[in-house]
């Protein structure tokens, strides 16, 4: 059962991440290094793989990462979409959606262990991408 009083990100998440919204399921993770677009949401679970959720649960929040991934598509102009559910380094279960371009510093190989670039978000450029997020969310 979901306890959301209790419920904490895994420190590393806080730590490599943004904090732009919540949905019904997840809450939603923008990756501080702006090179590609990266989003990260987070179930409020204690199971650790998605594929052990209830099917019920797990189609919700696979519909929350489509969403998502619509407004990566929208906001981003990314034409590829990476989507993956690895929690090899942070057990707490998170679902990467990553906008990808062919121009993106690290195209055509995946962004783990090849994502040398690193910028950031301007406090602005977060709370706009926040802005957008909830308007895009509301607009569905």
């Amino acid at each position: 059962m979901n306890n959301a009083e209790s419920f904490e990100l895994h420190p590393q998440l806080v730590e490599d991440c943004h904090k732009v919204g919540r949905l019904t399921e997840c809450h939603v993770l923008l990756h501080s290094n702006a090179a590609v677009p990266w989003f990260i949401l987070v179930p409020e679970t204690e199971i650790a793989d998605l594929l052990d959720l209830p099917s019920e649960q797990r189609d919700q929040i696979m519909d929350e990462c489509a969403l998502i991934g619509r407004f990566v598509r929208q906001r981003f102009h990314s034409p590829k979409l990476n989507f993956g559910a690895l929690g090899n380094l942070v057990p707490q279960l998170h679902l990467h959606v990553i906008g990808r371009h062919p121009e993106d510093p690290c195209w055509p190989n995946p962004v783990w262990g090849n994502l040398q670039v690193i910028e950031g978000y301007s406090p602005e450029s977060q709370e706009q991408i926040k802005r957008e997020l909830e308007a895009f969310i509301v607009q569905r």
